[in-house]
């Protein structure tokens, strides 16, 4: 498969359909691993990178063969390339600005991602639509022990899963859910939940994970301790907390609808107008103004809007995307007005 068929195709945490996706975009499993008698990628030096990244590339398509799995290397790949495989959330910002030998194996349905020298030797992750825990880490589970078939882990019987940073010793078990939180955000709830959450232990973060800050009203839960704790407990941890959230947002949602009817509409409808007729759009209003659509079907405000379309546009519009639709780099000023020709004709409008 070449990247620009893997681009062309959706994404797994924007499709409509999973479990409670009104407001749980994805759910994310994530584990990091090393090569046992390998040194941490800080003390490789190139060439022993690029030993470990060619072997890698091999075990890794050796164990997932049966999933048809395509490799691309990141070393020489175009910038706008590797930005769309960011924006899709396939590879890190870290692996992207990264230097040296380093590579991501993909599998069609983009449910699937391994990175490899990247913080660790190798980064697994596997994405769901909506809300699916226990299925996203029973698939993730499976794909390590395929790996672990080619790949020796690098493990200690007294701390777990040896990796660089000591944050993710242990089981090295990341997860996470994508969720979209318009009613907390609008009724200014928000901070009061998360406040709440962090207490147990959970990390809240931005659309791309740490460091970013949350847009479109879009944001990322997961765990933040792997050590002293199984993966039953910290999926038992995240998916305990989930249902109070999702309650909590739709209790948001229904107060305003109530309360605030002419507010909410307006803000909806101001969105919609604002995406079917701007002549230039940034891609951070665009977030903001695809949050109100997207809570405007949800609501029942709007009618005969195919959700789909607007969770697409929600990636369709992001900077390297949009390039990439073009086939030029732009600058700022051209990426504005090609997304917002984009999105008035992806929803219809002159």
């Amino acid at each position: 498969m070449k990247l620009d068929d893997l681009i062309a195709r959706p994404t797994p945490w924007l499709q409509p359909g999973g479990p409670q996706s009104d407001i749980i975009l994805s759910t994310r499993v994530r584990l990091a691993r090393n090569v046992a008698g390998r040194p941490f990628l800080t003390r490789l030096a190139p060439e022993q990178r690029e030993d470990l990244e060619a072997w890698l590339k091999a075990s890794v398509l050796k164990a997932l063969a049966a999933r048809d799995v395509s490799w691309f290397e990141l070393d020489g790949m175009p910038e706008i390339d590797r930005r769309c495989l960011v924006e899709r959330h396939l590879i890190s910002r870290e692996l992207a600005a990264a230097e040296g030998h380093r590579g991501v194996a993909i599998d069609p349905s983009q449910r699937i991602a391994v990175m490899t020298n990247e913080e660790d030797h190798i980064r697994l992750q596997v994405y769901s639509p909506g809300l699916q825990l226990d299925e996203t880490w029973h698939d993730a589970n499976e794909v390590d022990d395929r790996i672990e078939q080619q790949v020796p882990y690098s493990f200690s019987p007294k701390l777990g899963y040896l990796t660089a940073c000591p944050t993710n010793v242990g089981t090295g078990l990341r997860a996470s859910l994508m969720l979209h939180l318009p009613g907390l955000v609008l009724t200014k709830q928000i901070e009061k939940v998360f406040r709440a959450v962090s207490r147990m232990r959970l990390a809240v973060r931005g659309l791309y994970g740490e460091g970013t800050q949350a847009t479109g009203d879009i944001y990322q839960m997961s765990n933040q301790a792997t050590l002293g704790r199984s993966e039953q407990d910290i999926l038992k941890t995240l998916g305990g907390v989930i249902p109070q959230i999702i309650a909590y947002e739709r209790q948001a949602r229904d107060v305003l609808a109530a309360e605030s009817p002419m507010f909410v509409d307006d803000r909806i409808y101001r969105s919609w107008g604002l995406l079917t007729h701007a002549r230039t759009i940034s891609s951070d209003e665009t977030l903001l103004l695809l949050s109100a659509v997207r809570l405007g079907i949800h609501l029942g405000r709007l009618k005969g809007i195919d959700i789909a379309a607007v969770n697409e546009l929600f990636l369709m519009t992001r900077p390297g995307h949009i390039q990439k639709i073009r086939g030029v780099d732009l600058s700022e000023p051209q990426r504005d007005i090609a997304r917002a020709e984009y999105i008035r004709k992806r929803l219809g409008a002159t």
